[in-house]
């Protein structure tokens, strides 16, 4: 994909596409818009560039849909030369180019982008026509064409900032898109019904002092943190993992703070918070412009490494008059590790339970709502959530973990109202699974970043 190409090649790519472009004119009579990249020096496809390109395609066809603007034909052509979208449209070449004009400058990847637009009758709208002004030098910001003109910047200097612009784009973006899919996967997680002992549609499980408003108001003030959580990772890739982690629980320190602020003092996300912090923390360290990493078992095993040698150290300091909370005094008393012991493992509840019976569930026909339902009682039935044995004790939570792996035996995928059975039970026992609860968000969340819906 990625090799240098003769000015010979490039010309020829130019009358193919002016042969496409006529082609498209005579059998459809109709507006033509030519989209591809400016890309200057002889390389002209990349990872990088292609997914620029894409990115520009899908925001054209998703304009060309808003407006109502019929696509009656389309050719693809990705060539080492460079990447062409040709469109026939439906609609006038005025409000056409409109559009494409509004999208060159939306944003300053827009700026690498060349949306031509033909008339019916073959003749090349002028930005000018509908009002756009011209074209500022991606390098100095110069408006107009003279920089080009005179060759004012070198090749490399034009290659650096294109690089940067597509790089600085995508980080935001997908930065944008973690922090929307967490907050996603927290209010899919609570609306998730039924969910034994826990708050959701039906019910607030074994809680008297949150309900579904609590969790949605959490899921709202955290929204920004997993940016951030993202953010420390990208800077921080080059770092030993025990780095990024350090600042990470610093960070989650202040997510804690906006979220005690949102609920009025409950504990609704702690968990989430380090959990999902991690994963977005991980994300960042393993990200790449070209293509962040999706595939959850790198993205886990990356948490892994980042939490491992803090953890270990936490537990080996641990002793009778150290352990204060309800989680360090089980681990001492039943080496229940929690949370904190899946983060050291890169969260094989996430890997190995929820994420693939989700899936499972999921390509079973079943709703997403119902596969998540049936991941969390997987994770129950691990036995290992500290919050179940502080609240129940251990023994009840021994037998509603037991309880629920014995449905799974019967039925892997089981009916929503046997699930909601088990929910009355655990109300009554006083149990919340609420680490299985994160889990299940961080399976949502992988689930929705993997793109496997």
């Amino acid at each position: 994909m990625e090799r240098e190409v003769a000015l010979m090649e490039v010309l020829e790519a130019r009358e193919a596409r002016v042969r496409q472009q006529n082609i498209f004119l005579e059998q459809h009579g109709a507006p033509v818009v030519s989209f591809t990249l400016n890309i200057a020096g002889p390389v002209k496809d990349s990872p990088l560039i292609r997914r620029a390109f894409y990115w520009g395609q899908d925001q054209l066809e998703a304009g060309l849909r808003a407006s109502s603007l019929p696509v009656l034909s389309r050719n693809l052509m990705l060539l080492p030369t460079g990447c062409t979208a040709l469109y026939a449209v439906g609609g006038t070449a005025t409000e056409i180019k409109t559009l494409c004009t509004s999208i060159e400058d939306s944003s300053p990847l827009g700026r690498l982008f060349d949306m031509d637009v033909l008339d019916a009758g073959g003749r090349k709208l002028d930005r000018a026509e509908v009002s756009g002004g011209p074209r500022n030098c991606i390098v100095c910001g110069a408006p107009g064409k003279g920089c080009s003109s005179r060759r004012v910047h070198t090749v490399e200097e034009l290659q650096g900032a294109t690089r940067r612009i597509m790089e600085e784009h995508f980080a935001a973006a997908d930065r944008e898109q973690i922090s929307a899919l967490v907050a996603q996967a927290l209010l899919d997680e609570v609306c998730t019904t039924p969910k034994p002992g826990l708050v959701d549609r039906a019910n607030n499980g074994s809680h008297r002092d949150m309900d579904i408003f609590t969790f949605t108001a959490s899921a709202a003030a955290l929204t920004p943190y997993w940016g951030r959580c993202f953010q420390t990772g990208r800077e921080t890739a080059a770092l030993p993992p025990a780095e990024t982690f350090s600042l990470l629980k610093r960070a989650g320190q202040g997510a804690e703070r906006a979220m005690f602020a949102a609920t009025g003092g409950v504990n609704t996300h702690k968990g989430a918070i380090f959990t999902l912090g991690l994963i977005c923390g991980a994300v960042g360290r393993l990200w790449r412009a070209e293509a962040p990493c999706r595939e959850p078992g790198a993205i886990l095993s990356e948490c892994a490494k980042m939490a491992a040698p803090s953890i270990r150290s936490h537990f080996a300091a641990l002793d009778g008059e150290s352990a204060r909370t309800a989680g360090q005094k089980l681990y001492l008393e039943r080496g229940i590790t929690g949370a904190r012991g899946e983060a050291a493992q890169g969260f094989p509840g996430v890997r190995d339970h929820a994420l693939p019976r989700l899936k499972d569930a999921l390509l079973a026909g079943r709703s997403w709502n119902d596969a998540g339902a049936i991941a969390l009682l997987h994770l129950i039935a691990r036995g290992t959530d500290t919050n179940m044995a502080a609240r129940g004790g251990p023994e009840k939570a021994k037998k509603a973990a037991e309880d629920c792996a014995r449905l799974l035996e019967r039925c892997p995928l089981p009916e929503m109202g046997d699930i909601a059975r088990l929910d009355q039970e655990f109300i009554r026992d006083n149990l919340s699974p609420g680490g299985c609860a994160d889990l299940l968000a961080a399976a949502l969340f992988l689930c929705r970043w993997e793109e496997f819906l």
